[in-house]
């Protein structure tokens, strides 16, 4: 274990993964509920316009927590390579 992993606790990087997923999901959501909710009561359209924001925020979020997953999965990879790497030169 190097200084570097003493600094960081092994849940750290699964806690920052769960907090930035739920802001994509939570996020979205809310701005369109509320941005939906603003323009259905200013154009009488109840509830067109927060269906509509809804189903965009829908696509946003998964859009978001695609590029998340991505990124976590290649530092997972790289870190597979990295120790991979690292136990064949102490061999």
């Amino acid at each position: 274990m190097d200084k570097s992993d003493k600094n960081n606790p092994w849940w750290g990087p699964g806690l920052s993964v769960f907090a930035e997923v739920t802001g994509w999901i939570v996020g979205p959501i809310i701005l369109a509920l509320y941005v939906g909710r603003f323009f259905d009561n200013k154009y009488d359209t109840y509830p067109w316009f927060f269906l509509g924001f809804t189903a965009v925020a829908f696509f946003v979020s998964i859009y978001g927590i695609i590029k998340i997953a991505d990124r976590f999965i290649k530092a997972a990879e790289q870190e597979i390579k990295n120790r991979k790497n690292h136990k064949n030169k102490d061999s």
